[in-house]
């Protein structure tokens, strides 16, 4: 069960996840900016990091991937970074925490290339604390590609139409109450809309202090 600020012990952590091209990083934005308007404050973050590992896991998008052990040892180091040096620090100090990809990604990604779903929930549960919510932006991989490509962007190791499907059907797959999955294809002002409505509603709208 995701911990929240209404237990007296942390702030609150949202995770915005899905395919490449699913519109993430705009729904982020977007979340980021309604939150403030709430006068709460707000830590934007997002996974690879630029740190160490995260710096390797980028250069392999265009270099080629890595080994599937060793590309989660990457991820696995970067979040245990991650988490030490930025999130639980904020969450400690009852800031809400925005991140743009987490260890969901680490799951439907890794998952995709033959790694058991499960066992990497377990592993990043670890040390990773689980998120009060997580935004999953369903979306179909080829629109998923056509976005990339239409913002000039090039495909990078990690955006091959086989994979992607493969990766969205471990996405689709994960099933936990904290989950809240939108049709990513809406238009942008409706998925916000969605996601505003989520939280909304108890215990997310205690925890915020929106209620």
């Amino acid at each position: 069960m995701a911990m929240s600020a209404g237990s007296g012990r942390r702030g609150v952590l949202i995770a915005v996840e899905g395919i490449d091209g699913s519109g993430k990083t705009t729904q982020t934005r977007l979340l980021a900016h309604f939150l403030r308007e709430h006068g709460l404050t707000v830590v934007e973050t997002k996974e690879p990091t630029a740190g160490p590992w995260g710096q390797k896991l980028r250069e392999s998008k265009h270099a080629g991937r890595l080994e599937p052990a060793d590309e989660l040892h990457y991820f696995i180091e970067d979040r245990r970074e991650h988490v030490v040096e930025q999130i639980m620090p904020a969450l400690r100090r009852k800031k809400v925490v925005l991140v743009d990809r987490y260890y969901y990604s680490t799951v439907a990604y890794q998952g995709a290339r033959g790694l058991d779903p499960a066992e990497l929930l377990r592993a990043n549960r670890e040390f990773a604390p689980i998120p009060d919510l997580v935004v999953l932006l369903d979306v179909d991989p080829r629109l998923g590609i056509e976005r990339i490509l239409g913002r000039g962007d090039h495909q990078d190791a990690f955006e091959k139409l086989d994979d992607l499907i493969e990766v969205r059907e471990v996405f689709r797959r994960l099933n936990e109450p904290h989950i809240l999955t939108i049709d990513g294809s809406m238009p942008i002002d409706a998925i916000h809309t969605a996601i505003v409505a989520r939280l909304n509603t108890p215990p997310l709208a205690t925890a915020l202090g929106l209620t």
